[in-house]
């Protein structure tokens, strides 16, 4: 497992295929804390949505890489509860 330490606040999280997913507000409770603007539409807008740091593959510099791509990755995201988004 990634050391949770190394990830930075602002880092941009970016699937296995390149594909942007959001951006780091900070690593809470053993998950990457998305910033309210990358809550997406509807009724998952204005609020924080999380990714479970066991899909992290690497911290490049201010980039955090996850094992999934984009697509299938966001499909992980939780609400604070826990729940999963989708």
């Amino acid at each position: 497992m990634i050391d949770s330490g190394l990830i930075k606040e602002h880092a941009k999280v970016i699937g296995a295929d390149g594909v942007p997913i959001g951006t780091v507000d900070r690593v809470e409770n053993g998950r990457i804390k998305l910033t309210k603007a990358d809550a997406g539409e509807g009724h998952h807008k204005g609020h924080h949505h999380f990714i479970p740091l066991d899909l992290v593959a690497d911290i490049e510099g201010d980039n955090v890489r996850l094992s999934a791509n984009g697509d299938v990755a966001v499909m992980h995201e939780e609400e604070e509860s826990g729940k999963t988004v989708f």
